[in-house]
């Protein structure tokens, strides 16, 4: 009794490092976001002429991006970090249960890493168009119109519920790609960040629709991927959440234009 008893203390000390350590993570890329990303927002609201961007301006928009993912998506990536160092410990492996974890992450963040250089990529394309305003929104809207009901559609493809599977079931996950050593985890990371994204990626288009510096929609739409993921009897959520962008594509379209002031939160 007393070798389980320590062995649960063990536990709970594993997680609660590795959960402060999450913690932290998504605190810091909150208050960098709410900080302002190192961008000026006092000319946000005018119209925005198109200009070559400097090496120095696509870092800062990559690194807005990247902290954004990982505020937004860390926190409903938690579950299966902490699952993840809880089956570390328990197999009395020769490396550290939280140094592990802290791997794992590493990889998880590492695919959102790369999402945002295609982010960035998409953003400074429709920025030399002319398709962005100041606050990084569409002024087009048929763009508006064509990402939300794409959006819709992708929530009910077979890509969206398989990648959608694997993050709303930790232990499935982990049962199924569980590799060993510090490599392991890394590339177990990796594997997790790449059905997060494949699940995920099209909701980040979103954003290009209200506005990517709007963080009231940035937070909305981290909640909903929170209830999406941690909700797994609930697949009607998603198609609800598709019906309604497809709607919500439609109504813009034959508005015949889009006005992110409108539907800010």
């Amino acid at each position: 009794m007393t070798g389980i008893w320590s062995l649960e203390q063990t536990l709970r000390h594993d997680r609660l490092i590795v959960a402060i350590g999450i913690a932290t993570v998504v605190a810091f890329s909150w208050g960098y976001l709410l900080a302002g990303a190192g961008i000026d927002t006092s000319m946000a609201d005018m119209p925005m002429d198109p200009e070559p961007w400097s090496a120095g301006q696509a870092l800062l928009m990559f690194a807005m991006w990247w902290v954004m993912m990982i505020a937004m998506m860390v926190p409903s990536a938690a579950p299966a970090i902490l699952l993840f160092a809880t089956v570390k410990r328990r197999q009395a492996a020769t490396d550290s249960p939280v140094i592990a974890s802290w791997l794992f992450l590493a990889g998880y963040l590492l695919i959102w890493a790369g999402f945002s250089v295609v982010a960035v990529s998409l953003q400074w394309a429709l920025d030399q168009a002319g398709l962005l305003s100041g606050m990084m929104a569409s002024t087009s809207h048929v763009l508006a119109g064509v990402i939300l009901i794409a959006a819709g559609l992708y929530q009910m493809t077979p890509i969206k519920r398989a990648c959608l599977r694997y993050c709303q079931s930790p232990l499935l996950f982990l049962s199924i790609y569980w590799q060993p050593n510090a490599l392991g985890a890394l590339r177990m990371g990796v594997r997790h960040g790449s059905y997060c994204v494949g699940c995920c990626w099209f909701l980040m288009a979103l954003l290009f629709v209200v506005g990517i510096m709007n963080l009231a929609w940035v937070a909305a739409v981290a909640i909903y991927v929170a209830f999406e993921k941690l909700m797994p009897h609930h697949q009607w959520l998603s198609r609800a959440a598709g019906i309604l962008l497809i709607v919500a594509g439609g109504i813009v379209l034959a508005r015949g234009y889009v006005d992110p002031a409108s539907i800010s939160l």
